[in-house]
């Protein structure tokens, strides 16, 4: 029994290995932009569990102030980013997830924003899951609404957003290590307990062994 319970110990601790090194945590957008300069438009959806393969594309629409619907301007997949719409062309470049189709950061930056870049974006996330005998394909979308002003004013939604981010990755950094470090000491714990128990039985066996020496020796 203690060499399956060190066994599901040591499995449970890679889990929280692996989990930590695709720890995500979803946060809203900025909302404000200053003419003239770069803006993040930013879009996060993090996967349920993240043990899950998947895979993901990604796409932006958006609409225009006094405009009435999305036009598609932007898609990204294995293959890299597309610009579609000629009002962004060469002024778009990918800021999310890198090196991986397992997106889950799908943000893009806006060079040189204006004030016709006002208006409602809304990413998309193409998400399949792939299970041991069957796929899942989901769709998860998120809504940035953006005012583009001259000069920066920086509201307090934007500060308390920027806190809670670095406060949940934080958190959930701590959390993990601490579980970690008790996975460790239950491997710990269990691989001694493993090792007296070995000791013992082999020192039963050693006893029995003599003792059944000394009976023989008794009956001649």
């Amino acid at each position: 029994m203690s060499a399956v319970r060190l066994l599901l110990l040591s499995l449970l601790c890679a889990l929280f290995v692996s989990l930590s090194h695709g720890a995500c945590a979803e946060v809203d957008s900025d909302t404000e932009a200053v003419a003239g300069k770069g803006f993040k438009l930013g879009c996060i959806s993090c996967k349920m569990r993240p043990e899950v393969e998947a895979s993901a594309t990604v796409d932006w629409y958006f609409k225009a102030k006094g405009e009435a619907d999305f036009a598609h301007i932007y898609n990204y997949d294995e293959e890299g980013q597309h610009i579609v719409d000629e009002r962004f062309e060469d002024r778009v470049d990918w800021s999310g997830s890198k090196q991986s189709n397992d997106i889950q950061d799908a943000s893009i930056y806006l060079f040189n924003v204006t004030f016709n870049d006002s208006g409602t974006y809304r990413c998309f996330f193409h998400r399949l899951l792939t299970y041991e005998f069957y796929e899942y394909q989901t769709v998860v979308s998120k809504l940035v609404h953006l005012t583009v002003v001259a000069k920066a004013t920086r509201g307090t939604a934007s500060i308390v957003s920027e806190v809670m981010m670095y406060v949940s990755i934080i958190g959930l950094q701590a959390w993990l290590y601490i579980e970690m470090v008790y996975c460790y000491r239950k491997i710990s714990a269990a691989g001694e307990e493993a090792l007296r128990e070995s000791a013992n039985a082999e020192y039963l066996a050693i006893a029995s062994e003599s003792k059944d020496n000394c009976g023989v020796q008794v009956a001649e």
